[in-house]
């Protein structure tokens, strides 16, 4: 585990730490990417300190992605490309609103569902954002919703693309911490529905307020027969997250394999409905590719920076400066959901993952917090982050797919970040919620 490979601390820091520091936030503000940021900050931690020899930068790069879990992150982001390019995903939807159909605002709580039943496929929010936007937002509209206010309601609802299991976050901290993803899975399943939960009530909430969906009631009967309708038409595209849920959560397959029969079933079912030709094999390999070649070279150049950091004492200093001004757990973990919160605006969840985790888990380990209860509100704060105005990174996402103001959006993202909030110090103060699948087991 990186944040125990080191445990003599540097704790007075000087230029060694600051200046790559200063340098990646530099780097990052001239728009450069992620990765390479990453990458000239470590370069620069391991030359200017000497604490490590530069030559863990060539070992790091390739032992810290040579990682059997790491081969889910494709497969999920795969099967989540294929889900859309043979309309499956549509199948979702149908579904979703038909469940809500019933109640005022049932379109809305209907696009929330939807996002948590992709997010339960492909595992990543941004995906989610942009799939889910494009078959929603205009319906949203055309529903009564303020497009500004659809354009907040997909971004919240897409968080959860990294809260509910099977999530590439898991994967990523679980490697970084040396935990199990599958443990990771079963324990973020509560957490991720609360989270769902908070968002769907969120909406309810706001559409009485201002009445923007003004669907009327239908009966126990017609709601049925609609419901009825709605699954038989789309059943076959349950199978896919029955499979990886089923697989994970009895521990008959891991999440790669998981993954693998996901991406198998999925194209199958394409095939079937003809949905799917060989000729878009190459286009959807190519578009997954871009995807999965932007997270692993920021797994890649992330480990030795935490290396680095350990070896300077960074984590440990980091427990000792906090420490010194309050004891008090209470404050402590809002002390931590606050500066994920903040990380999660700024950077996406890979390098936020790699790089805090080791920093924040000894603070964690002095409160006493349970390891899986650190690893969900970390991963869950973060995803607040997301939406939190006005540099929320799925803000930004919408704000693109639809040309729609990021303060417009930023502004009615505020009650959906206030109730996500709520269940983020839940989880935080809260153990049994992350657990209590766990002791099941």
């Amino acid at each position: 585990m990186l944040w125990q490979q080191l445990s003599e601390p540097v704790v007075q820091l000087g230029w060694s730490f600051y200046g790559p520091v200063i340098l990646f936030v530099l780097l990052i503000a001239l728009g450069v990417p992620v990765w390479a940021a990453i990458g000239a900050s470590a370069t620069a931690m391991l030359v200017i300190s000497e604490v490590l020899p530069l030559s863990l930068l060539g070992e790091s790069l390739f032992d810290g992605i040579d990682h059997f879990a790491l081969t889910a992150v494709p497969l999920f982001i795969l099967t989540g490309d294929v889900l859309v390019r043979t309309g499956l995903s549509r199948k979702f939807l149908d579904v979703a609103d038909a469940i809500t159909k019933w109640a005022r605002g049932g379109f809305g709580s209907a696009t929330v569902l939807v996002c948590g039943m992709f997010s339960a496929i492909s595992g990543s929010d941004a995906a989610g954002a942009a799939a889910v936007g494009r078959m929603t937002i205009d319906r949203l509209v055309e529903s009564g919703y303020p497009r500004p206010y659809a354009c907040a309601l997909v971004a919240a609802g897409a968080c959860t693309g990294i809260l509910i299991p099977p999530s590439i976050a898991y994967i990523v901290i679980g490697l970084v911490l040396g935990i199990s993803a599958s443990t990771l899975f079963k324990a973020a399943l509560i957490p991720g529905l609360l989270i769902l939960g908070s968002i769907l009530v969120t909406n309810i909430v706001v559409n009485r307020r201002y009445a923007y969906e003004s669907g009327g009631l239908m009966s126990f009967s017609e709601w049925a027969a609609n419901l009825g309708k709605a699954i038989k038409s789309g059943w076959y595209a349950f199978l896919v997250p029955g499979i990886i849920f089923y697989g994970i959560f009895s521990g008959r397959l891991t999440p790669t394999e998981a993954g693998a029969t996901a991406v198998i079933v999925t194209m199958i079912l394409g095939f079937i409905l003809g949905t799917l030709k060989l000729k878009d094999f190459p286009a959807m390999m190519v578009s997954s590719a871009k995807v999965n070649g932007v997270i692993l070279p920021i797994i890649a150049m992330s480990l030795p920076l935490a290396q680095a950091l350990a070896a300077l004492g960074v984590p440990q200093g980091f427990v000792f400066a906090v420490t010194s001004l309050t004891e008090n757990p209470y404050i402590l973990i809002i002390l931590m959901i606050g500066i994920l919160i903040a990380a999660g605006c700024v950077m996406e969840t890979t390098p936020n993952i790699v790089i805090l985790a080791p920093i924040l888990k000894p603070l964690a380990d002095e409160i006493g917090m349970n390891e899986i209860q650190f690893c969900i509100m970390m991963i869950t704060a973060l995803g607040v982050g997301f939406i939190t105005p006005p540099l929320g990174l799925n803000l930004f996402v919408v704000s693109g797919l639809t040309g729609e103001s990021i303060l417009k959006i930023a502004v009615r993202a505020v009650p959906f970040v206030f109730f996500m909030l709520i269940v983020t110090l839940m989880i935080g103060y809260l153990p049994a919620i992350s657990t209590t699948l766990l002791s099941t087991n």
